[in-house]
């Protein structure tokens, strides 16, 4: 005898609509949407890339160079997408370190970014006497500090101080001390307004015609 099946549950089994598969078109825009969105949160929370326009790092960094800046070593800025607008810090690994390069919002424009060495940080006293720094009274040894032929005549930056460096900031200097704008000028920096720690050059070109630095690729900053 044959097996009888219930007349409702074969009049459900053909009324249910059968899944239409995605056409292509919906896949790739899928694919791209997911792409867009993990590009965003490492560029907000990972790494981000920056282009060095000016020569106060030189000669650790030269004009042309494009870094890459880890933001999570001191804490992510959670910011609003496309502004320098913070909502918030996310914990880090470490504060910034007298020696570290780093990426911050300049303090007298808050649309730019900066990227200088820290030489001092909270609690701390920075001094500058004949170009030479000085941290708590004691000469500090700057291996990367370059600087211009002797003019005869000290400039602003070459005496500077004492200065007691605020709890929550830090002092920043370019490695061309002669032609660098830095806190010498216009003060420390805010911890809660660095971005971050600059990690490596990933591509770096020089002058007008576009001349590839090879040498320079996947060199780390330090």
């Amino acid at each position: 005898m044959a097996n009888l099946e219930p007349r409702g549950a074969a009049a459900e089994a053909v009324s249910r609509p059968v899944p239409r598969p995605k056409s292509t078109a919906r896949e790739y825009a899928e694919a791209l949407g997911v792409a867009l969105l993990l590009a965003l949160l490492i560029r907000m929370f990972v790494v981000q890339a920056f282009k060095i326009p000016s020569g106060s790092m030189l000669p650790t960094l030269q004009i042309g160079d494009h870094i890459l800046v880890n933001k999570f070593v001191y804490g992510a800025r959670i910011e609003i997408p496309l502004t320098q607008v913070s909502l918030g810090q996310l914990p880090g690994l470490h504060e910034p370190h007298p020696g570290d390069v780093i990426v911050f919002i300049w303090p007298k424009d808050r649309s730019k970014d900066f990227i200088k060495r820290v030489i001092a940080v909270g609690g701390q006293t920075v001094e500058v006497r004949s170009k030479q720094v000085y941290i708590n009274g004691k000469p500090w040894d700057d291996p990367h500090a370059t600087f211009a032929p002797p003019r005869g005549v000290s400039g602003s930056g070459e005496n500077y101080g004492p200065y007691s460096v605020p709890a929550g900031t830090v002092f920043v200097m370019g490695d061309n001390r002669d032609q660098s704008y830095d806190s010498r000028f216009w003060g420390p920096v805010s911890l809660s307004d660095i971005k971050g720690q600059a990690l490596i050059i990933y591509w770096s070109w020089d002058g007008p015609d576009r001349w590839v630095r090879w040498d320079r690729l996947g060199r780390l900053v330090y």
